[in-house]
């Protein structure tokens, strides 16, 4: 199979990934090219701008999580009909699980999908410098093709064309151009990371402005010519099989600027068994949609929206209702916040929510949990049975106090470089309602995402009886 491929990574986080990634995709996307998007690890607000930027829904490629032939398939599904693939890297380069492993890094993705790399290098106060940094990443995995180095946050012409003498003279890469710092274009942040595309108004001038600038100082059509020299991948097909269109049943998603983060693979896989999939606005409908069989509530900012949340107290009823009538509903970490009974900001005001969780959510001052995490499901559950290993990931400000009494589903474990590990309770059962802090990648494990429609499909049933 040939797909034309690119992965963009870089030395480090900060170094200018997702603004050029991001100005790459919309300079080819101006060429009239198909950019099927992808990003590598766990993260949700990236692919939010390669999606606006696209017209495509971005796809995460995380080989932490999920299993290489999985990460190699989804990769090959969704950049098929493509014209060009785009990957944009997490951290730096090698960076990967737990900041010791190469698993999960944007290298293992690359080396997975067998994809030319492109590597960006903050130029900041560098000259001969950048000869080592570069020469260094390219020796410590020499099985690795990185094909070009693009340069960031370079001051003048003449600064660029000293670097670009001296990397290409070192070491026989080829630098593709430069980006000089672009004030105009920077993209503001709160604690999980940047704002998400939905909340900044003028986002499509920025990117307008940025492809401008990337057509005018990087080398687009030698970058083009690097991606069509792929090697061919081979089109091998899965090593287990997936349950297709066998539950027909209805499952509202939550999904506005207050719940926005979903594996666009996840939603695909529920939907490849045949949910459908009823998408609604906690924040602005005033009830959840009609002849549903299942809930799923996501992750995002409830917390950034709780005001209007509270205010919405129609909804609030509506989806506290269906739980408490047994609707089969998967939540996950601010999907959590939201079902129970209150949330408290860090300024200590509070305001109501669901409330189908006894428990109060609070925001933190500091980072409660963050990375890669294996669950053990110790209790049976609307969206899994006891001995369900599955791997998650966490990142939140936040900790939900729930009432003692109720049962928790998971065993959870974070292991450290030191072979010594840390281990806590999560995934509260009850009613028909699984919620927890953990995000899951139903392609870790997908007896997850069948448990759960098979459940809606029984709920249905019952209730056409």
């Amino acid at each position: 199979m040939n797909i034309p491929r690119i992965v963009i990574a870089g030395t480090n986080s900060g170094c200018g990934k997702t603004t050029i990634t991001t100005g790459i995709m919309a300079a080819l996307i101006k060429r009239g090219l198909k950019v099927q998007p992808f990003k590598v690890g766990p993260d949700y607000i990236d692919p939010m701008f390669h999606t606006f930027i696209t017209g495509r829904d971005s796809r995460n490629l995380d080989s932490w999580m999920l299993d290489k032939e999985v990460v190699s398939w989804l990769f090959r599904r969704n950049a098929r009909d493509a014209d060009i693939a785009v990957t944009e890297g997490v951290m730096g380069l090698y960076d990967g699980y737990g900041g010791y492993s190469l698993e999960g890094s944007t290298a293992h993705v690359s080396k997975i999908i067998k994809s030319p790399v492109v590597l960006v290098v903050n130029g900041e106060g560098l000259s001969l410098s950048v000869v080592p940094i570069i020469q260094g990443f390219r020796e410590f995995d020499k099985e690795l093709d990185i094909r070009g180095i693009i340069i960031n946050k370079i001051k003048s012409e003449s600064h660029y064309m000293l670097l670009k003498q001296n990397i290409e003279e070192h070491t026989s890469i080829s630098v593709l151009g430069y980006i000089p710092n672009m004030e105009e274009i920077s993209l503001p942040s709160r604690h999980l990371g940047l704002i998400p595309e939905g909340e900044i108004n003028n986002l499509k001038e920025k990117a307008d402005i940025l492809a401008a600038q990337i057509e005018k100082t990087v080398d687009i059509d030698l970058l083009i010519k690097i991606s069509s020299q792929a090697v061919c991948l081979e089109d091998r097909e899965l090593g287990f099989g997936i349950p297709e269109k066998s539950y027909k049943v209805k499952i509202a998603v939550a999904k506005d600027k207050a719940f926005n983060f979903y594996y666009k693979d996840n939603l695909d896989l529920l939907e490849s068994m045949g949910a459908e999939l009823v998408y609604f606005s906690p924040l602005n409908d005033l009830k959840v949609p009609e002849g549903i069989s299942g809930l799923y509530v996501g992750g995002g900012y409830p917390e950034v929206w709780a005001k209007e949340l509270e205010a919405n107290a129609d909804m609030r009823d509506s989806i506290r209702g269906l739980i408490l009538a047994g609707l089969p509903t998967y939540a996950e970490c601010g999907g959590l916040m939201y079902l129970s009974e209150t949330i408290r900001d860090r300024e200590g005001q509070i305001f109501n929510m669901v409330g189908a969780i006894s428990g109060i959510s609070e925001m933190t001052k500091s980072l409660k949990r963050f990375g890669y995490v294996d669950i053990e499901v110790a209790l049976d559950n609307v969206a899994s049975e006891e001995a369900y290993k599955v791997r998650a990931h966490e990142f939140h400000y936040s900790v939900t106090n729930v009432d003692e009494e109720i049962p928790t589903c998971y065993n959870i474990t974070k292991t450290r470089r030191s072979g010594g590990s840390s281990i806590w309770q999560c995934g509260y059962k009850l009613h028909n309602l699984l919620a927890a802090y953990p995000h899951i990648h139903f392609w870790s494990n997908i007896r997850f995402a069948e448990k759960f429609v098979e459940n809606c499909m029984k709920y249905k049933v019952e209730r056409e009886i």
